[in-house]
């Protein structure tokens, strides 16, 4: 998972200067929130951690679902090669949350209390970072 994360920051540096867009200005901020999340699950146990990354892929697959529904009714957009990275992004997100459910997830103490949270927490940063 973690080599497929790299990629995709990769990529999406280098998409920002491709279509020059300006990141969010929370992106420092986003960064310090998800490492304290995956840290604080993490000394939950394996499997808090695991719910972590159910909850917060859950929200990105949909993202991702929103911005191609998005570009694909877009008359103007013809970038075919960005759909295709943003697909194989959203495939590979939805690994990663499957993957968190076949090594037991689930089985989180409050798992749908912990998972809630997180993932109102991304809908939350999503939309903040939408604005800013």
């Amino acid at each position: 998972m973690w080599e497929q994360e790299k990629v995709h920051k990769q990529e999406f540096d280098r998409l920002i200067n491709k279509y020059r867009v300006r990141p969010t200005a929370l992106l420092p901020f986003w960064s310090v929130a998800g490492f304290v999340l995956g840290a604080g699950t993490a000394l939950l146990g394996e499997k808090a951690a695991m719910a972590c990354t159910v909850a917060v892929e859950s929200v990105i697959v949909q993202h991702y679902n929103d911005q191609l529904c998005k570009l694909m009714n877009d008359p103007n957009f013809s970038d075919k090669a960005l759909l295709e990275t943003i697909r194989r992004f959203r495939d590979e997100e939805q690994e990663h949350h499957d993957t968190g459910l076949e090594q037991g997830a689930e089985q989180t103490p409050f798992y749908r209390a912990l998972t809630d949270v997180i993932k109102c927490g991304c809908r939350t940063a999503i939309k903040i970072a939408e604005m800013v």
